[in-house]
């Protein structure tokens, strides 16, 4: 009840929430927001002078890894970056959420894997830019896994396929994304062979760290005997939940295993981001305003901000 007198404001903030004043945590959670908006706003890119090919890998489930391959893709391709997805995973969840089509009779990764199409046979453009493609997945590729076991080179044939596709492209992309299926099968051996930098999605959450040294260890083992380049550059901290102890305890733990590999932002659990692939979307297509994208966005310039030349994975140093 308002005491007699007292006003009740109440205005509408451009994020359509309420705000009950200037020094509540909804009023400082958006004035924090719209700050990071402006902040994007006054950023300049430098984009790369080749190609960046980064897996994006955790073969722990719903970490967020088809989630941050395609709203990071989005992000590149918003300020001028040409982007390819390569959608690794049978489930096609990437090319579902860049609008792709990928129904069964469609050119997909499998025919690249097993009947070695050209890669520039199955890249489509997704509606949501004409600098973002996706070489899209379908059911068939639920069995490449076991069709590539008899097959010559079966660890080179993605990286061989995009080697050509680059070499052709008038105006290769500035960065490939390879979405990869939770396991570390062969395919996504085929994606570490074909990539030189692996970003890794962890969750702020229990377990996040279960299963990463074995992940590490499969990339030291491409490192070894398939490729040579290939090096953890990037981890990103997903689902953030700043409301929790939790959340914070995650972030430190992988901040200090991993210092120089974590990227400053984190993504936050946000509505938007899931609600975006039920239509079709990525969330800087579904609302480009809302938390989740700006965190994206976020990422994005700082991916770009961060050479190639210049990460060093820590496993390199003898730390894992």
């Amino acid at each position: 009840m308002l005491a007699k007198g007292e006003v009740f404001h109440v205005k509408q903030s451009d994020d359509t929430a309420t705000d009950f004043g200037d020094d509540t945590p909804l009023a400082r959670e958006l004035a924090d927001l719209r700050a990071r908006r402006r902040a994007l706003e006054d950023s300049t890119v430098t984009l790369p002078t080749g190609t960046r090919t980064l897996t994006v890998s955790n073969q722990k489930g719903g970490v967020g890894k088809t989630t941050t391959t395609v709203n990071l893709a989005a992000a590149l391709a918003s300020v001028g970056a040409r982007v390819l997805v390569i959608d690794l995973d049978p489930q096609g969840n990437a090319s579902t959420a860049l609008g792709v089509p990928h129904t069964a009779d469609i050119p997909s990764v499998y025919d690249v894997l097993i009947d070695e199409f050209p890669l520039a046979d199955i890249v489509q453009t997704s509606p949501e830019s004409p600098l973002l493609t996706c070489a899209p997945s379908t059911i068939h590729l639920a069995g490449a896994e076991i069709e590539l076991v008899s097959q010559v080179a079966r660890e080179h044939r993605l990286r061989r396929a995009l080697e050509e596709y680059l070499a052709a492209s008038e105006e290769p992309p500035h960065v490939v994304l390879i979405d990869c299926p939770p396991s570390l099968g062969l395919l996504t051996i085929n994606a570490f062979t074909a990539a030189d930098e692996v970003l890794i999605p962890i969750q702020c959450e229990y377990y996040a760290l279960e299963g990463l040294s074995q992940l590490l260890g499969s990339v030291q083992m491409i490192q070894k005997h398939l490729n040579p380049p290939l090096h953890v550059s990037s981890i990103l901290l997903t689902m953030y939940d700043g409301r929790t102890r939790l959340a914070q305890q995650v972030a430190d733990e992988v901040r200090t295993h991993f210092p120089k590999e974590v990227l400053n932002t984190v993504i936050p659990r946000s509505v938007r981001v899931s609600e975006a692939p039920s239509f079709g979307q990525t969330v800087i297509a579904y609302d480009g305003q809302s938390a989740g994208a700006v965190a994206y966005r976020e990422a994005a310039v700082e991916l770009l901000a961060r050479q190639a030349d210049g990460a060093v994975s820590t496993m390199n140093e003898g730390e894992h």
